[in-house]
């Protein structure tokens, strides 16, 4: 199982000393994801001040671009890393798509096969020379003149990762998408309910088999050296929860746990600020349905347990660990596994 780590900087010079320091540690591969910055540039920069991790975005926007733009990023951002990128890309919700990036949203699963589809015909007409001609609904691509090919890849073409939560994204991913980043708010019972089986329908759809896709679970873990510090990350990692809750797209993983009565709640606080008051709302066994929760010697087991069967790769998303005690995950995990 290979394991990844978060870089959560503001700064993008910042990202390669935190990505220096997770190579260091052991991990397999470090990801960024789109907040309050672009993911690329960190990328960028991740990529400059390492050797061996991968370096992923997990995830940037799709819908916020277009394909060539994303054909462009992720082509070149595998030159920079010699062949350690991966292109991860999630849709967002419609509210942020028309109102935030002031771009076009509409049936967005067959949109983003469609995304996927665009990039990949670039793609071709770089690396093996094949006429650019995508003509989708939502997507043409039909010129590309040699000033702006920049020839086949030396490392090759980097993987596409694809975020989904219900059942018809991941089903997409599965069909179209190299791997998948399973979204940290889930439960084991939404996983066998309709993650994995979406994931399955999608393979078959695609003629695809489960040995070249790559299933990553991004995981929360809640832990700390004593109570009190074990009872502070249970509170940070709950406001977490009680955001993602608040969510109607989400509200199918409080459904799979007969939990769905909160998200009309946590829907309402959202929109009044009552964000204090969210996290209160979450009780320590829905917490523990969704996060690994405990102290930090069994907290590799419990990964193990759970996800050690499903999971190629997992992203470790930590409240209450510090950076030692966060790297000291990484040989306790692999020793686990």
């Amino acid at each position: 199982m290979k394991i990844d780590g978060s870089i959560m900087v503001d700064d993008p010079r910042d990202a390669g000393t935190a990505a220096m320091r997770l190579e260091a540690e052991g991990y397999d591969g470090g990801f960024v994801f789109e907040g309050r910055h672009d993911p690329f540039l960190h990328a960028c920069v991740m990529a400059e001040r390492t050797e061996r991790i991968e370096v992923m975005t997990a995830i940037a926007v799709a819908f916020a671009r277009n394909p060539m733009t994303l054909a462009n990023l992720g082509y070149d951002l595998q030159l920079h890393s010699k062949g350690r990128f991966i292109l991860g890309l999630g849709s967002q919700i419609k509210p942020h798509i028309e109102r935030r990036y002031s771009m076009p949203w509409s049936k967005p699963a067959a949109r983003m096969r469609e995304m996927i589809t665009a990039i990949r015909a670039i793609w071709s007409s770089w690396q093996e020379g094949t006429k650019l001609d995508h003509r989708g609904e939502f997507y043409q691509h039909s010129l590309m003149t040699p000033f702006f090919n920049p020839g086949p890849n030396p490392h090759g073409l980097p993987p596409i990762f694809l975020a989904g939560v219900g059942p018809v994204m991941t089903r997409v991913a599965g069909e179209v998408a190299d791997g998948y980043f399973l979204h940290p708010f889930h439960t084991r019972e939404f996983l066998d309910q309709v993650t994995l089986p979406a994931l399955e329908a999608g393979m078959q759809q695609g003629g695809r088999k489960r040995e070249a896709f790559e299933f990553n679970a991004q995981a929360i873990v809640v832990s700390g050296q004593d109570d009190e510090a074990l009872a502070k990350a249970r509170q940070g990692a709950k406001s977490q929860v009680s955001f993602y809750g608040s969510t109607p797209a989400y509200k199918v993983v409080l459904e799979s746990v007969g939990r769905d009565d909160l998200h009309p709640e946590l829907n309402k606080l959202s929109k009044t600020g009552g964000w204090g008051e969210m996290a209160d709302r979450i009780d320590d066994a829905l917490l523990e349905q969704i996060a690994i929760v405990g102290p930090i010697d069994e907290i590799p087991g419990r990964i193990v347990e759970r996800y050690g069967k499903l999971a190629d790769r997992i992203s470790l998303v930590c409240y209450g660990l510090d950076d030692d005690e966060r790297a000291s995950l990484v040989p306790a995990i692999k020793a686990a596994t």
